[in-house]
């Protein structure tokens, strides 16, 4: 269903710095690159802030109608710690440390990082390339750069030279900044460096006696800078130009910035139309980061095998507290935080798991047509996830004056309520229905009977048994009220 000629959706764009109507290349298709690991350990849940945010754009893309090509790159090899002389790939390092072989350390964490997906509900994209599966076209693309006059090499190294790529173009058109202040800031030459200028960057690397990961090239036997992979396969599977390329902040300067220089200069065209940022996700509101030991991991939230979190919880909660501030926002997860989330998604799950037992009356009290727009039109205004959520608990209090016979709906807007509850909550915000029938059913089942087994203690007036149940019931989130008609329940 073309649902994408009906909304027009804007997209912030991190090079104008401004909201923009979201126009394909070509109708209909949508080309999205978005960088993914560097597998030398566990990715943190501030990393998957940014791969679940990018999940959420990619199912909404296919909610639309959009047919999506979407490349999620895995970084196997090259990544320097810095960008000087002496740094050494993050990889080739852990697995020095370790004493194994570098795939073997890429094996180990690009499992992990699959089944840390898989847990929270990720749609896989469709390629995952990796950089040592493109040593050839990363070769290649430096031959190109070379002949344009825009690298050097030296002692068999390749630096890209960004002061003469600025005489004709911008580096720092996507980050703002310029290369006076970056040549103003930098430390000079200490007479060590290869490199004409400290700005220039590596593109290839000669590897030392002790390198473990290294490739023949016609420079020297070496391994690829860190930037270049992106540009080759982004090229590879998207074309010169595509639409979207997404990533963290941190990665705008320098890895974007390099990315641009790269593409830019072998195809004379700009490579992306809309570059798209997440911000940070902070822990007790410190950055979370594995330097600085303020880190959780995203399986240790499910276990509760953390010194972080007061008690394990589920992969949805956490998709849902993720989903409620807005990408662009600086979000601080702690344990309060979580808990509230917990309560809000559990309400959530209740009000969809009971649309199915609404029974149609004659008339609506509500405008669901109108609800649906309000629904859509917070995903168009740049995936604006917390506004949509909003909507969601508009629909969650119309449900709850339903149970309660203070509101009606005609059989054709149950239908539409309960359609586009479902598209939103599973397909575009890719939350679990943890609460599935055949769980309710069963906890419905010991709730009843701990209500008769409450009945039977106030009947023999054992007010203690009596108020114990009730509030441990309470303590669990379950509410019980009582009726002229008996006693009835709600989850909070």
């Amino acid at each position: 269903m073309e649902r994408y000629k009906e909304n027009q959706l804007k997209i912030y764009n991190s090079l104008s710095k401004k909201k923009e109507d979201f126009k394909p290349i070509t109708e209909g298709y949508v080309g999205m690159y978005v960088c993914g690991p560097t597998v030398y350990s566990n990715a943190h849940l501030g990393n998957v802030r940014t791969f679940m945010f990018f999940d959420v754009v990619y199912r909404y893309l296919l909610h639309l109608g959009y047919k999506v090509r979407y490349v999620r790159n895995i970084t196997d090899a090259g990544h320097l710690e810095n960008d000087d002389d002496e740094s050494e790939d993050k990889i080739a390092k852990k697995a020095r440390i370790e004493k194994i072989e570098p795939m073997e350390v890429v094996q180990r964490y690009t499992v992990d990082f699959h089944n840390v997906l898989k847990n929270y509900n990720f749609l896989p994209p469709s390629i995952e390339p990796t950089a040592t599966g493109h040593i050839v076209e990363q070769i290649e693309m430096i031959k190109e750069i070379i002949e344009k006059g825009l690298a050097y090499e030296v002692n068999g190294s390749v630096y890209f030279d960004v002061l003469e790529y600025n005489k004709t173009n911008h580096y720092g058109i996507l980050s703002g900044r310029k290369v006076e202040d970056l040549i103003h800031n930098t430390r000079a030459l200490d007479g060590q460096s290869d490199k004409k200028n400290p700005q220039d960057f590596a593109l290839w690397k000669k590897a030392e006696e002790r390198h473990i990961m290294r490739w023949p090239s016609p420079w020297s036997d070496g391994f690829p800078g860190w930037h270049l992979e992106c540009s080759v396969m982004s090229t590879k599977y998207l074309g010169e130009s595509f639409d979207i390329h997404g990533g963290g902040m941190d990665l705008k300067f320098p890895h974007h910035e390099c990315e641009i220089a790269q593409s830019q200069t072998c195809s004379g065209v700009t490579p992306v139309n809309y570059w798209m940022h997440t911000n940070m996700l902070l822990l007790n509101s410190q950055k979370m980061a594995k330097s600085t030991g303020n880190f959780i991991l995203p399986n240790e939230i499910l276990s509760g095998e953390n010194d972080i979190l007061p008690k394990a919880f589920s992969a949805s909660v956490v998709r849902f507290f993720n989903m409620q501030a807005n990408y662009r926002s600086i979000l601080d997860f702690s344990g309060d935080a979580l808990e509230a989330s917990e309560k809000g998604h559990a309400k959530l799950m209740e009000a969809v798991n009971f649309v199915d037992k609404i029974e149609a009356e004659k008339t609506s009290t509500f405008d669901v047509q109108n609800w649906k727009k309000d629904c859509y039109a917070a995903m168009n205004d740049d995936f604006n996830t917390p506004i949509l959520i909003s909507h969601l608990f508009d629909a969650v209090k119309l449900i709850n004056q339903i149970k309660e016979k203070n509101a009606s709906l005609t059989s054709e807007d149950v239908e539409e309520l309960k359609t586009t509850l479902n598209s939103f909550v599973f397909d575009v915000l890719g939350l679990m229905n943890e609460n599935s029938q055949d769980n309710s059913e069963k906890i419905n089942g010991v709730v009843e009977l701990l209500i008769k087994l409450r009945k039977e203690a106030r009947e023999n007036k054992d007010w203690a048994l009596s108020d114990q149940i009730r509030d441990e019931l309470i303590a669990l989130g379950i509410q019980l009220k009582d009726g002229k008609e008996g006693t009835t329940f709600s989850v909070n």
